[in-house]
């Protein structure tokens, strides 16, 4: 299997990246930070996984559709993870605009080219990370939960316009799950899940094509009932959510 992975220099990223290793995949892994992203392809090369690290920002349009034709032209890519993301932070402008720009352009970099690349072929599969925050609105991170409620309903949506046409498409909205996100949180954490134990959740899903892979169930239930709950009542509780005072 050969598998490309963005956002692969920590968290749910970098999991997914070592156990997709263990599998025997090869691998095509980018980040930002270079020494982070070093790291995990030396813990790959480590497992004899033949593995291709690039220092990428998802926000750039023309140098993330040229890495993933470069990376098919070394192995013919069998699935896309769009997983990079990031949290708001304090809610300026500044974080706002950046939040939708890596959250939902980021993705929409990756899941467009890719989907010419598999078009074609009649096959490939396309993974978008998403949250259980998508589910809200959640007044403790605005501009987050409205990323991933944009890139669940565009991949769900997505999943049903090329079911026809052999492309695979799997949307996943973990909870909490460590990561440099989740580090520097303050806020109680339900639920909380390590990275290894969310990538396996998330390969096994995407291995029986599952469309959304939402974990853990406690979390979805949760989230689900205070989306479908009448507005008045949904804004009463969101206003006795504890308030998230650190993301990155």
């Amino acid at each position: 299997m050969n598998t490309l992975i963005t956002g692969a220099s920590s968290g749910i990223g970098e999991a997914l990246a070592i156990e997709c290793a263990k599998r025997g995949d090869t691998l095509f892994l980018c980040g930002r930070n270079a020494q982070r992203l070093e790291q995990v392809v030396r813990r790959c090369r480590a497992l004899n996984a033949a593995t291709y690290g690039t220092v990428l920002d998802v926000t750039d349009r023309e140098a993330v559709e040229a890495w993933i034709q470069a990376s098919d032209v070394i192995a013919p890519i069998d699935r896309v993870f769009a997983n990079a993301g990031i949290g708001t932070g304090e809610e300026n402008e500044e974080n706002v605009r950046r939040t939708f720009a890596v959250n939902v352009g980021g993705a929409l970099n990756v899941v467009l080219p890719a989907i010419e690349l598999f078009r074609p072929r009649s096959t490939g599969q396309i993974i978008i990370t998403a949250s259980i925050a998508g589910y809200g609105p959640l007044k403790s991170c605005p501009s987050y939960s409205a990323t991933k409620s944009c890139l669940k309903t565009w991949g769900l949506g997505l999943r049903g316009m090329l079911s026809n046409t052999g492309i695979k498409v799997s949307v996943v909205c973990p909870g909490f799950v460590r990561s440099r996100i989740t580090d520097r949180n303050t806020c109680p954490m339900p639920f909380f899940m390590e990275a290894d134990q969310a990538a396996r959740i998330i390969l096994n899903g995407v291995r029986r094509n599952v469309g959304l892979i939402a974990f853990p169930w406690q979390m979805r239930f949760a989230t689900w009932l205070l989306s479908v709950l009448p507005f008045r009542l949904n804004e009463w509780i969101n206003s006795i959510l504890p308030q998230k005072t650190a993301n990155r």
